[in-house]
This record gives C-alpha cells, structure tokens and sequence, in this order.
C-alpha cells in the first residue's frame, strides 16, 4: 500500500520559513492520515478521501481557500480517475461548493461524468452539496490588491496503489488567480489526472503547459508500454523542455515505484510507503 501526494508549488505563496514549515506539517498530517485509511480502503476511495483533506486545508489552492478569479469568483475543478474500471470523472468551473472532488465522485456512477459551470453546480445541490463560499480573508485580500494575477501554480493531487493492487489518482484545483473567468485548466481533464492498472498519475503547474504535454496521460502510457515510472516521467518532463513548460507530478506505478519530479523549483509533496517521506 503506498500513497503519495502534491499540493503545488511553494512560489504559489510567500516564500518564508513559516509558509514552508507550514505545508511539511500539513502535508505529513494528511499523507499520514491518508495512508492509515487505504488500508481500509480501496485506492479510489482513498484518494476521494485524502483530497478532500487538502481541499479543507487553506493553506493550498483547492477547495478552501481557493484563488480568484478576474470577476471576483472563485470556481472550482477537480477530477477522479479509477485506474481499476478506468473511468474519469470531472467537474469544471463549479461554484459555492466545498470539496469538488467529492462531486466528481459521484459522478463515477453516471453516463455523463464530465460537467462544468451550473450544470455541475446543479447536480451537486441536486445530490445534497450545500452551498459554500470558500473565499477566506486572506485570498480576498490578495484579490483586491490583485497580488495574486501571477506567479500561482497550485493545485493538490494524490496517487494511491491498494492492498489488492489497484491504482487511483485525484486532483483539484482552485485555479490560477485573476485569470479570465471560466478558464479550464488541466486538473479535469486526462492531462492533469490518469490513472489505470499500470500506474496513476496527479499533475500540478501551469495548466496550459500541462495540457500542450498531454503530461498524465502520456507517462501512463509510457508505464503501460514498458517504460519505468522514473524513465516515462523524465522523458515526457524532457519533452516540456521545447516550451518551457511548468509542471510537476506525483506517480505510483503498479509495481509499487513512486516518483514525483518537477520543471521548475519547487513543488511540495509528501509520500507514505514503509516511511513517510516530506519535501524539504
């Protein structure tokens, strides 16, 4: 049982010791916590699990404490792939919810799994996600001085292999901050979240870079065509290197490797195999 997890880049808040010491802390905490529950639990439903603790935590951008949009609104995406059934879920742009992966969740059990701006927020008031503003007095803050229109490159992730050797991946995202309004970035989509019976993969970093990589996808199908988790990841990250793309990754392979490497310095993850392992 092994479980890995991200929650963005350290650049995505003020660069001191406390904000660093902070996130160790926190991501321990939640890795901790995350892999006591896989062993009760599948990968997929622990990965649901384990984001969710990073969405309820403010310190990262998902969930609580969100960044915002030009428009003065925060909109949420976050997806779900099981590695098992390999079938993704997403929503897209949803407002006034609290944990948007819990959303996507959901959606697993239906046809159309995908949905963005009020039909996903439709269905979460539709299956009992009360409303919720997860604007905090900090990121409000930052809005108004627009402190936070560039240099945010946060999203939260996790990776989880079980006990019977299955394979899940979630992300969520609170965005960049002050970009245009309904902006999609990659966490919902196959470049930023995949998994299947080979490995799962979780992304962070400039959306649209991430997308142009097709980064998740394309190192699970170099796992699945015999390439390392290690080798598939470093080969896609030399690929980013024509445009300089900004992305980060955690992984699990089916064999049990785990891996996470980065473009640029630095993102912030945490591991739970035998020992825990944290950022530093």
């Amino acid at each position: 049982m092994k479980l890995i997890i991200h929650g963005g880049f350290f650049s995505e808040s003020s660069t001191n010791q406390e904000t660093k010491k902070a996130k160790q802390d926190a991501l321990a905490s939640i890795v901790k916590l995350g892999h006591e529950y896989l062993k009760t639990h599948t990968a997929l439903e622990t990965v649901v699990y384990t984001v969710g603790l990073l969405e309820d935590n403010e310190l990262f951008n998902a969930g609580i404490g969100s960044q915002i949009q030009s428009d003065g609104k925060v909109r949420l995406s976050a997806a779900l792939m099981d590695g098992k059934t390999e079938k993704f879920s997403g929503v897209i742009n949803v407002e006034d919810v609290k944990n948007p992966i819990q959303i996507a969740h959901n959606l697993l059990a239906y046809d159309d799994r995908v949905l963005s701006g009020d039909g996903a927020q439709r269905f979460a008031r539709d299956n009992g996600f009360e409303y919720f503003n997860p604007i905090t007095p900090q990121r409000q803050a930052e809005y108004e001085a627009k402190l936070n229109q560039k240099n945010n490159k946060g999203t939260v992730g996790c990776v989880a292999l079980d006990a019977d050797g299955n394979l899940a991946a979630a992300t969520s995202t609170g965005g960049k901050g002050f970009e245009i309004p309904c902006r999609v970035s990659d966490s919902a989509t196959v470049a930023g979240n995949y998994a299947n019976q080979y490995a799962g993969i979780s992304c962070t970093g400039v959306g649209e870079d991430i997308v142009s990589g097709a980064l998740a996808a394309k190192i699970v199908t170099r796992v699945t065509d015999g390439f390392s988790l290690k080798d598939a990841s470093d080969k896609s990250f030399a690929e980013l290197k024509a445009f300089d793309g900004f992305a980060g990754v955690v992984g699990i392979s089916a064999s049990g490797e785990i891996y996470h490497c980065d473009s640029h310095p630095y993102m912030v993850w945490a591991s739970f195999d035998v020992n825990l392992q944290v950022f530093s």
